[in-house]
């Protein structure tokens, strides 16, 4: 069964999953909020922003960047600068996680620039709830048979229909299912924020939590590529893996320098 049928209309495993985790880590979100003195609602009002242009920034990102899987379909940069009806359709080619980020990142930038909220602070608020919408939402790539790793025989392993494979295993018929991977390295994410969030309240700048989120998360795509099958190549070289390692780096360092700084970010 691809989904939830309710009469004519069917709601697919996979949009629902996505929806369930928004759904979750908004209300998460709202209770840390609460908690550090915010109205709650500031979260119901930046769900359709930041979801706007999270979307947008990762469709780009596919389209500047597209997959083996995509490239195979003839869905190059070039098809979609020649065909900008394509880029609206979302559910063909898919989105990019690194684009999802930072168009994230950038709606909550002028949020608070508008509503004169301190972005870092926000950031901070934000950052356990984006780990669990995310290992909530991940769970829908299993519906989809999306995001698998390269062939294997272990006793986990993902049977994919042979319409899914990519070109050139249309033969292997069992994967990683790097998918579930994500998932649990992503609730271990949570975990690790929610513990630290409370471990070291009075320790942690304005910013600390939401550094860790992308230095941790950053980590955990830059591992993950190594076993993926389906990746995005520029000159032979994987841009999501050197994008996360650039991540992974730049808060590092960053991290460092306000560690010497008496100013919070």
């Amino acid at each position: 069964m691809d989904g939830l049928s309710l009469g004519p209309l069917l709601l697919r495993w996979n949009g629902l999953l996505i929806m369930l985790g928004v759904t979750a880590g908004a209300a998460l979100a709202m209770t840390r909020a609460k908690r550090r003195g915010y109205d709650s609602e500031i979260i119901l009002d930046l769900i359709l922003p930041t979801m706007i242009w999270g979307t947008i920034f990762a469709r780009l990102w596919h389209v500047f960047t597209p997959s083996l899987s995509a490239l195979q379909l003839g869905l190059t940069t070039r098809h979609y600068l020649t065909h900008p009806l394509d880029l609206l359709a979302i559910w063909v080619g898919g989105l990019g996680f690194p684009g999802a980020l930072i168009g994230g990142c950038v709606a909550l930038f002028f949020f608070c620039r508008i509503y004169e909220y301190n972005f870092a602070e926000l950031a901070d608020v934000l950052a356990p709830a984006i780990a669990l919408g995310q290992a909530i939402g991940r769970l829908g790539s299993y519906f989809n048979q999306e995001l698998v790793g390269l062939p294997t025989a272990v006793a986990w392993k993902m049977f994919v229909a042979p319409g899914q494979r990519l070109g050139g295993y249309e033969a292997v018929e069992f994967y990683h299912p790097l998918f579930a991977y994500a998932a649990l390295l992503d609730l271990a994410n949570l975990i690790l924020l929610l513990w630290v969030a409370r471990r070291f309240s009075e320790k942690l700048r304005a910013g600390d939590l939401f550094l860790l989120y992308l230095f941790v998360q950053a980590l955990i795509r830059f591992s993950l590529e190594f076993l993926r099958l389906d990746v995005a190549l520029i000159q032979g070289v994987n841009i999501n893996q050197v994008f996360m390692a650039l991540v992974a780096v730049g808060v590092g360092l960053l991290w460092r320098l306000r560690r010497k700084t008496v100013r919070p970010l």
